[in-house]
């Protein structure tokens, strides 16, 4: 593989130097390319002996075209880190727009994502997101979206903090997708065609020694007026029986082949994942595919490469009369064949494989630009948070919050002015539980829970295409609730402003009747209100407890303190609020 930079100082300087070296070598290999041609017709006009220095020639063309396309290799490197320089400091910042949102990937119906911001716009995906491919994007959203698991949590939790130590791989294996890889240009058919056998005959491997051969020996004769040049047009029109045989076969090679970019990026990453040394058992598990004994995987996509390159330029004006008088495609298409049937079926598993990679850097890159390094500690049942705070804040601003629930402490009542921070504490104690699910350190000093599954209700709105009201929204995600937490999951809720759409009667008697249902299974949760009165409950029900957010009435402004108190909220804003608004009471 090709030794490159991807230190990330420096970039402008660096910049300069790799194009002005790339623009010389561009000049000098036009210059081998003329004295190329001037070669090759002297060799056949004047002497044979200049037949030398045309080889050579080529010989100092090839070399000055690898070194050409090395340099604008490193190049493309350099810029993908100036990219990454600008998303780093966006992500640092909070400032997320323009970033991925990956909002393609929100889903109403899912049991906590649509409520969370881990899609669209400022949400965690863009704070998470290094993949460069579709595939890896839809792996890392379907990681973000799944089930708890705590033990598989803590092996990615070991495999992320790993990466986090190694800045250098990480930039690399970015700045390598980055650079190199082209959505528009991946071919998923040639997974296929990997896995395909390809038929052959005996006549193939016979001819295509026989064809150079033949060709050789042909031009040697016509050369030396042993034979009239007309015997070309006979050998040509044999070969084409036999160039025949192949021609579709190395058509659908051409086709099937991704493009140079594309096996570069695999090749790249494959080069860098072989030489790193890893320690955790999940990257060494993820690693050994590519240590295959006897070769390089990186190497079988270097073999591809240059398969692909002749398959695919077959119809070149160079390739096309040295096919015709040497029958050329029948060795290529040999080649094709036996590379297919020793290495095909393990190449074809290979980008999958590195799919699972680029959610691993996305994970190791989080942790190393922007993670929370909160410890994490385990619990019997329940949820703990010391100076728990919302990673999607700016740090400077965000205000930490203690916070416990166990099985003595079932069920929180969270009351609290308009604006004081109920939603977003509650948000807050949800994304963190996904980032510890991804295997990445909460947002806090000390964070745990034990091994539920998570559950919210929170942004619930009308669907008119589906004549759905807010209210009926969400009434189902209520009823899947009951449904879970009746069947004996251990289920942690987040319900926000509950059953908000309907009179104040009639919600004050379904919350408190949804309270008592809920204190007679295995959940624990948090029920926001704005209804002072359910906070009554706490007397007469011993696992329900008043938790709540404050604020302070001046004449011009409200000022809130974001934190949360024991106890029920003590008065409310809306009158002021609506006062500040311009409404005028009478």
């Amino acid at each position: 593989m090709n030794v490159f930079d991807f230190e990330n100082s420096g970039l402008e300087e660096k910049l300069k130097t790799v194009k002005s070296k790339a623009g010389s070598l561009s000049f000098f290999r036009l210059i081998v390319f003329v004295a190329m041609i001037g070669l090759f017709v002297l060799s056949v006009s004047e002497n044979l002996l200049f037949l030398v220095g045309f080889v050579i020639s080529v010989a100092a063309f090839i070399s000055l075209v690898k070194k050409y396309n090395d340099q604008k290799d490193q190049e493309a490197i350099y810029l993908a880190l100036n990219k990454m320089n600008l998303r780093t400091e966006k992500r640092i910042a909070r400032n997320l727009k323009g970033l991925d949102s990956g909002i393609e990937f929100q889903e109403k119906t899912h049991p906590f994502s649509n409520d969370l911001d881990l899609f669209g716009d400022h949400s965690l995906f863009q704070l998470l997101n290094h993949t460069v491919s579709k595939k890896g994007k839809e792996s890392l959203a379907a990681n973000i979206k799944s089930q708890f698991d705590l033990g598989k949590a803590e092996t990615l939790r070991t495999a992320s903090a790993e990466l986090s130590t190694k800045p250098t791989f990480l930039q690399a294996m970015e700045s390598i997708g980055t650079a190199f890889y082209n959505e528009e240009n991946t071919n998923s058919g040639w997974i296929k065609w990997l896995n395909e056998e390809d038929k052959s005959t005996l006549l193939i491997p016979i001819f295509a020694y026989i064809g150079p051969l033949g060709g050789l020996t042909l031009a040697t004769l016509i050369y030396l007026g042993v034979i009239p040049a007309a015997y070309f047009g006979v050998w040509i029109l044999i070969g084409m029986v036999f160039l025949g045989m192949v021609f579709k076969p190395l058509v659908r090679a051409g086709e099937s082949i991704p493009s140079r970019n594309q096996l570069k990026t695999y090749r790249y990453w494959l080069g860098v994942l072989e030489q790193e040394q890893l320690q955790s058992p999940l990257l060494m598990e993820m690693q050994q595919p590519f240590l295959t004994k006897g070769f390089k995987a990186s190497t079988l996509f270097d073999q591809l490469d240059s398969l692909g390159l002749w398959a695919q330029n077959r119809v070149n004006l160079l390739y096309i009369p040295l096919n015709l008088f040497f029958w050329t495609d029948l060795f290529l298409y040999l080649r094709l064949a036996s590379w297919k049937k020793k290495h095909g079926n393990l190449v074809a598993k290979i980008p999958d494989q590195l799919v699972e990679w680029e959610v691993m850097i996305s994970l190791g890159a989080f942790e190393k630009e922007v993670g929370g390094k909160g410890k994490i500690v385990s619990v019997e049942k329940g949820l703990i948070g010391k100076a728990v705070s919302h990673p999607l804040l700016k740090p400077s601003i965000a205000i930490p919050n203690d916070f416990e629930i166990d099985i003595n402490k079932q069920l929180i009542l969270l009351t609290g002015a308009n604006m004081s921070g109920k939603t977003t504490f509650m948000r807050t104690l949800g994304i963190n539980c996904v980032l510890v699910n991804l295997g990445l350190s909460p947002f806090a000093q000390e964070f745990g829970f034990s091994g539920f599954q998570l559950y919210t209700s929170m942004r619930n709105t009308d669907n008119l295409g589906e004549s759905v009201s807010s209210f009926y929204a969400e009434l189902s995600r209520i009823k899947q609730l009951i449904d879970r937490i009746e069947k004996g999951e251990e289920i942690f809720f987040l319900l926000d402003e509950i059953l908000k759409g309907t009179n104040t009667e009639d919600r004050i008697a379904g919350s408190e009747a949804l309270i008592r249902q809920v204190t007679n299974t295995s959940a624990l949760g948090i029920i926001s209100t704005h209804d002072i009165e359910l906070a009554e409950l706490e007397k007469r029900m011993n696992t329900l407890k008043n938790y709540s957010f404050h604020s302070e009435i001046h004449d011009q402004n409200i000022d809130f303190d974001y934190k949360i108190k024991r106890g029920a909220c003590p008065s409310f804003n809306a009158h002021k609020l609506m006062e500040l608004m311009g409404i005028r009471f009478q």
